[in-house]
């Protein structure tokens, strides 16, 4: 069924890089004038070299699997110059490197739509969407209910690393404050390493290790994170006592944005969120 999507088909013979390249060189149109003189669909090897800086040579060699691995730079230009969607580009870097590419960098983050009406649709379940540097630039009722209302502070004050770590009521509030604050800065330090070391969260890294010895404590053993999954407990000013359980996670086509969804631990937890709402009874 032709559900109206486009979607990266691989052949058998794509399934290395000579081969997806080839492919992929395949389906890019030259322009009208130049298709009208030619037999074969797609662009010539020296076309596609052309477009992305490289000599003919060395990506002949591409093609027939000679020759050194390209670098993270080449093979960007090689994407432009195919024409890539973000599917076809993350496969260019894992048949070339075996890892995915680099996430791309944005200097404004921009929330789908769609992602602000998923979580809003979940009533009685805190969520918010935050940067690889830990801002919080989306959220739900819920979670300003459980979390307090980010629209209320200014954007420097919606990062999670700055309460965290600055605000001193966040020790009084979090039960086991130390392994969240582990939590953070190990899955903090796995997502600038993967985005390689934008430069917001170089310089949420500098202000935090100057104003805070936690943090540079934790900092520098260079943990890794846990599977992004836990419970948290926190001592709510209007509910007491609250455990959660959070599921962290990358959101696909949303580059640099990832979702932290909380759920009530046990009836009685859910319940506690249901009259923090707004227009429920307390």
């Amino acid at each position: 069924m032709d559900t109206g999507k486009s979607t990266t088909r691989l052949p058998g013979s794509a399934l290395t890089l000579g081969g997806f390249l080839r492919d992929r060189r395949a389906r890019v149109s030259p322009g009208a004038a130049r298709r009208s003189r030619r037999r074969t669909p797609g662009l010539r090897r020296e076309e596609v070299a052309t477009r992305a800086g490289v000599s003919v040579t060395w990506y002949t060699w591409l093609e027939q699997g000679r020759g050194g691995p390209p670098s993270d730079e080449v093979l960007e230009r090689l994407s432009r110059a195919l024409e890539l969607d973000a599917a076809g580009r993350e496969v260019l870097f894992l048949l070339a490197h075996h890892r995915p590419p680099p996430l791309e960098q944005a200097c404004a983050v921009a929330v789908p739509e769609a992602l602000q009406r998923l979580i809003d649709a979940w009533p009685t379940t805190p969520a918010f969407l935050r940067t690889m540097w830990w801002d919080v630039v989306a959220w739900n009722a819920a979670a300003v209910a459980v979390f307090g209302d980010y629209a209320a502070v200014p954007r420097r004050e919606r990062n999670v690393l700055r309460r965290l770590f600055l605000d001193p009521k966040a020790r009084t509030r979090i039960a086991d404050w130390e392994g969240d604050a582990r939590f953070v800065v190990a899955s903090f330090r796995m997502d600038i390493v993967r985005a390689g070391l934008p430069a917001e969260a170089a310089a949420v890294a500098e202000e935090l290790q100057a104003a805070s010895a936690d943090f540079r404590r934790l900092w520098a053993e260079n943990e890794l994170p846990s599977p992004g999954m836990g419970r948290k407990t926190l001592q709510h000013p209007a509910a007491g006592r609250l455990t959660l359980e959070y599921s962290a996670m990358s959101v696909n086509g949303a580059s640099g944005l990832g979702l932290v969804v909380y759920t009530g631990a046990t009836p009685e937890d859910v319940r506690c969120i249901e009259r923090l709402l707004p227009g429920q009874a307390s």
